[in-house]
């Protein structure tokens, strides 16, 4: 084997990697953000808060991470795909979530959200370019299946509302699309300006506005540690710490193949949703969890 073709393959099994322990962030997502935002019989902090304050609190850490390292500013050409990263990553995407949340379970957002890595490889072959196989298609489609099934039974099983039409399902649907354009446009600058700046210059960018706001909607009712908690760690992990690895993950190796991983995200929120939530996990989690991996892994031969 070629040394150079040796170190694409090094470079696209730490993109993968790196873009599993990004999904691992993202995962703890759902049961974090409905720890913060609570339930409309239930209410802790409001979606706006959750939404302006997460993005102030990264904001604030890439302020000190961008004084530290010094970059150059972004060129002018790299402000609008970052700009669409604010909009789809930074404020679209958390902000449908919480509010969705509010009125359906974590188990029934998973049904929607299991999309994200069709719709994100959607997005990677438009706005990037990229191509694939018909057979990497195959198993995108097959992995979707298969996660939207396994998440169905399972919102069903707990007796949640299925698959049933509702506004609250308008609301994940156009996160998934946000987050989708977030991550492609997010990828397109970071092999110039790098995973880490990418994600902090999103936050800084917004900062202006969500400082403020953050003070602005601060709550005036008495809220639960662990509501704060889930807001502590959508802030620093799911909004910063999340995207240093992902990011960095989709530019090694390459956004259509590495956006495939999402499909095991609703397996890390089943697991982060145990002490988190109480919920149990059973063999027909582990079976569908192999299933999904299955399919990740072929598809990348394909793609």
């Amino acid at each position: 084997m070629k040394l150079s073709a040796f170190q694409s393959i090094r470079r696209e099994t730490a993109g993968l990697w790196l873009g599993v322990l990004g999904v691992a962030f993202f995962g703890i997502t759902l049961p974090a953000t409905r720890l913060a935002t609570g339930t409309a019989d239930a209410p802790q902090l409001s979606p706006w808060f959750v939404t302006l304050g997460r993005a102030a609190l990264a904001g604030m850490l890439s302020v000190l991470f961008l004084a530290l390292t010094r970059p150059p500013l972004p060129t002018r050409v790299q402000w609008k795909p970052l700009g669409m990263a604010v909009l789809g990553n930074l404020l679209g995407y958390p902000l449908l979530l919480a509010y969705a949340l509010r009125t359906v379970t974590a188990g029934h957002a998973a049904v929607i959200t299991a999309l994200l890595p069709l719709v994100t490889s959607v997005c990677a072959a438009l706005v990037l370019r990229q191509r694939a196989r018909p057979g990497f298609w195959v198993c995108a489609l097959l992995g979707s299946a298969l996660v939207v099934a396994f998440s169905a039974l399972r919102a069903h099983s707990a007796g949640g509302h299925g698959l049933g039409f509702e506004v609250a399902d308008l609301l994940l649907v156009g996160g998934v699309i946000a987050a989708s354009v977030g991550y492609v446009y997010g990828a397109q600058v970071t092999p110039a300006l790098g995973a880490e700046r990418v994600i902090c210059w999103v936050c800084v960018m917004a900062l202006p506005v969500t400082l403020p706001a953050t003070f602005l909607l601060w709550p005036a009712q008495s809220v639960s540690a662990t509501a704060w908690a889930g807001f502590v760690y959508v802030g620093v992990f799911s909004m910063w710490a999340g995207f240093f690895a992902w990011y960095r993950g989709l530019a090694l190796g390459g956004a259509l193949r590495v956006g495939q991983v999402q499909l095991l995200q609703p397996f890390f929120a089943i697991a982060a949703s145990i002490p988190l939530l109480g919920e149990p996990v059973d063999a027909t989690t582990l079976g569908f969890a192999l299933a999904v991996v299955a399919t990740v892994v072929v598809g990348r031969r394909f793609a």
